[in-house]
């Protein structure tokens, strides 16, 4: 029996008098796993809920399996249920089409095949024998066993509370719970959230192995391109969301080459627009109508001068009315790329071969012990490590905001910049955009609009830092350390709270910026990329 397909019809969704989901469609078959990905508010999750039935949509409608698997924040369990229960309602499908399976094997064997009941009888098994066989039930109990261990959970108790597990470690067991029991749909919201590297690999591994559909909210590069085989865009495009084939680098393949036709479309119409702006102002001045006949025109002036006005008069009506319709229907200028800006004098990079910081013997006990470390001024530093490890520690060392032990040499004069995971402002109450242009000055926010960076979404920016998101204020930070480099910059986890084409254009920019850059930073994708030096740091407990 073939596995069924989850269909989405024109969905519409509303949302505090927004509208989020615009005739969205989909579909999602057997096989294939689609990747969801946009802006935060493009409507990532609430696609998902609209799919799984949780929320209903205003307009359209959705065609899903009757067992479909969705990964909640909380599992529908209370803090007093064992990681047993879990596990044993994980497994009860798979342990009931065993049941049924021996139940109706013995019915068959009592009844004789030409007994009436024995054609419903052997219809019943062949119908259990598939699910069974679909669920791999027979290999169910050593599937929850390697799932576990593969999500790091296999060292917990079964007599574990949910309520003694921490956020991370229940949204692990709500994840293996849906891969124990393997339904016919999967629809997973940022499945590699809490998970380190082992356990995002082992996530992957299982979800290429499932015969059904799985469709996917995640920001994690490196996870869609190992498990995708379809991307939504669900960022506002002309035609809706727009589907691409492939993994995540199929996808950034097709969006370079989108981009590519798009520079070279708006670039032509330009070209177009200039000549056709010049055909219509300029050439009937350059015969004007009352221009007196040269001597050598005298015999047929009247003639000539009434066929050749003419001629004019048309080329410029056709050229004011394609010049009309271009203007009405021209194609918008394609948005720059997130870049740094060009730093101000006093950022610049200094001279010399003198290290912009040097660090020796340095210790912030319980926190981070380092031996020594020197960045040069056009430094590419990515730092790695498990939790703990002091990479937070480490940044803030560096940028004179955490005392430690040791020696700590700055140059003279540095200028340092530091994002950090957890972005506070002083003034709560001051809006988005006035708070850009205080802390840069007027001439440098008006030189690099907010809006220009593509960070912040203008909807955003008339709204109190206090009140906006950790996410949102987290890009306002970066916007002001883009639109005004310092000497060093220090970045932590900066692709937090990114959609994966801002993460694209921010790697870019680390690459060509100005001065020098230290990352810390988890994400897989930009590991993997990373051109610079890399020091791992290992935790001082471990």
């Amino acid at each position: 029996m073939p596995q069924p397909a989850l269909l989405a019809q024109d969905l519409v969704r509303d949302l505090g008098g927004r509208r989020v989901l615009d005739g969205v469609s989909l579909t999602a078959s057997p096989g294939h796993r689609i990747g969801l990905i946009g802006e935060n508010g493009a409507g990532k999750s609430t696609l998902l809920r609209v799919l799984a039935g949780v929320d209903e949509p205003d307009a359209g409608s959705v065609s899903r399996p009757v067992d479909l698997g969705f990964l909640h924040q909380e599992m529908p369990f209370g803090p007093e249920s064992t990681l047993a229960a879990v596990l044993d309602e994980a497994l009860r499908e798979a342990r009931e089409d065993l049941a049924q399976l021996e139940r109706l094997g013995e019915e068959l064997a009592r009844v004789p095949e030409d007994d009436p009941a024995h054609p419903g009888l052997l219809d019943a098994y062949g119908k259990r024998l598939v699910d069974a066989q679909d669920r791999e039930s027979w290999d169910a109990d050593r599937r929850a066993a390697l799932v576990l261990d593969g999500l790091g959970l296999g060292t917990l108790g079964h007599d574990r509370t949910l309520g003694s597990l921490s956020g991370g470690l229940r949204g692990r067991l709500a994840l293996a719970a849906l891969l124990v029991r393997r339904p016919p749909a999967l629809l997973l919201d940022e499945p590699t959230n809490h998970l380190d590297d082992g356990a995002a690999a082992f996530l992957e591994e299982q979800l290429r192995g499932l015969p059904g559909a799985v469709v996917v909210a995640s920001h994690d590069r490196a996870f869609l391109d190992a498990v995708c085989t379809d991307l939504i865009d669900l960022d506002p495009a002309v035609d809706g969301p727009v589907r691409y084939g492939g993994n995540y680098s199929a996808y950034v393949s097709g969006k370079h080459a989108d981009r590519e036709r798009w520079e070279r479309r708006y670039a032509e119409e330009q070209e177009e627009l200039e000549v056709l702006r010049h055909a219509a102002k300029v050439t009937a001045r350059r015969v004007a109508p009352d221009r007196g006949p040269r001597d050598s025109e005298k015999m047929g002036y009247g003639h000539r001068a009434g066929r050749v006005q003419s001629q004019i008069s048309r080329r410029v009506r056709s050229a004011s009315r394609r010049l009309e319709e271009l203007e009405r229907t021209r194609v918008a200028e394609p948005p720059p790329p997130l870049r740094f800006a060009a730093p101000g004098p006093a950022a610049r990079t200094p001279d010399g071969p003198e290290p912009l910081v040097s660090l020796r013997d340095v210790r912030v006990p319980g926190r981070l012990a380092l031996s020594g470390l020197e960045l040069s001024a056009t430094e590419r530093l990515l730092i790695t490590g498990g939790n703990g490890a002091g990479k937070s520690t480490l940044l803030a060392v560096l940028a004179g905001r955490l005392t430690a032990e040791g020696e700590v040499r700055r140059r003279r004069g540095l200028t340092v910049g530091l994002l950090t995971q957890d972005t506070v402002f002083d003034r709560p109450g001051r809006t988005v955009r006035d708070t850009y242009a205080l802390e840069l000055g007027p001439e440098r926010a008006e030189k690099v609009p907010l809006v220009r960076l593509g960070l912040l979404a203008e909807a955003d920016l008339d709204k109190p830092v206090g009140q906006v998101s950790v996410g949102q204020r987290r890009r306002l930070a970066l916007a002001l350390l883009m639109a005004r480099p310092p000497q060093l910059l220090l970045l932590d986890e900066p692709t937090n709270h990114l959609s994966p084409r801002l993460c694209d254009e921010l790697e870019a920019a680390l690459g060509s910026g100005p001065g020098a850059i230290a990352v810390a930073s988890h994400d897989r994708w930009l590991r993997r990329r990373w051109q610079g030096r890399e020091l791992r740091l290992e935790s001082e407990q471990g």
